[in-house]
């Protein structure tokens, strides 16, 4: 599969955002898997590529929440490993462009992030949004629809897994939630998912700190939902994972229970209801 990387200018004459030697905007884990399932990571990274000159922000504020998911990249590694699930991960920060944003959204290419001006996003050319786009945005799903077109040419339709994370506190208020599940129409997945974290005296979210009904689960919806295909958006809290033992423990733990929800066979059917 091509990174997209190695071109410096396309046909248009018009130059790539990333060099040559920076790193893809998608990163693919264990890409020949057995399990018919798809981990997805649209907010792994805070890398900015040079030619946005960190997008006129300082190391302190690229450290925080608004530039990526702090701490769920190790959790997707370890998952995957544990499910032997393929999994695709972004390697660009949600500044640049948000993967898991509609691109007529507001906040695809924010402008402010909780309340922090973002300097490089201001006033954009809809050509520099372009570019975003084209170098970005879409290799990152082009590589997702790359994965599930392998995987359903097994007799099974693969499950989807996206996984984020939320930060403890936001607008004063103290989220009390360990952990979210959102979902959209579908509960196959999120619903016994919800039943068995709570059995182990969990605080979960039903679509808490935020809703998949909603643009902030497009990735699922764009790639599962449209197609039928079981799935929910996993959202841990990220001062739970800030740490490799945090990740580590809560990647156990979310494989033993993974592991009993996904042993009913009708979440590898395709639903009839999208």
């Amino acid at each position: 599969m091509s990174d997209l990387k190695s071109c410096q200018t396309f046909a248009d004459g018009s130059p790539a955002l990333l060099a040559p030697d920076e790193p893809a905007p998608f990163e693919i884990l264990n890409p020949e898997a057995p399990a018919a399932i798809l981990l997805i990571c649209d907010h792994a990274s805070r890398y900015i590529p040079r030619s946005l000159d960190n997008l006129g922000l300082d190391a302190a504020a690229l450290s925080r929440h608004i530039a990526w998911d702090i701490g769920i990249e190790e959790v997707t590694r370890r998952l995957s490993d544990h499910l032997q699930a393929t999994a695709v991960l972004s390697r660009f920060s949600r500044l640049v462009i948000d993967p898991n944003r509609t691109l007529d959204s507001g906040d695809s290419i924010p402008v402010v992030s909780d309340n922090h001006s973002i300097p490089g996003n201001q006033d954009l050319t809809a050509e520099e949004v372009a570019r975003r786009v084209r170098d970005l945005f879409d290799p990152y799903h082009n590589a997702i629809e790359s994965c599930l077109t392998r995987l359903t040419q097994t007799e099974k339709t693969p499950v989807i897994l996206s996984m984020h994370s939320f930060t403890p506190v936001m607008k004063s208020f103290e989220r009390p939630w360990k952990i979210g599940i959102l979902w959209n129409r579908d509960p196959r997945l999120p619903v016994p998912l919800m039943e068995k974290l709570r059995a182990l005296g969990l605080p979960v979210g039903d679509n808490q700190p935020y809703s998949g009904r909603d643009r902030h689960g497009y990735t699922q919806q764009r790639h599962a939902d449209r197609h039928g295909r079981a799935n929910a958006l996993i959202e841990l809290r990220q001062d739970l994972i800030d740490t490799r033992k945090g990740a580590q423990a809560w990647a156990d733990l979310l494989a033993g229970v993974l592991e009993e929800v996904l042993q009913d066979p009708a979440l590898f059917k395709a639903s009839s209801d999208h």
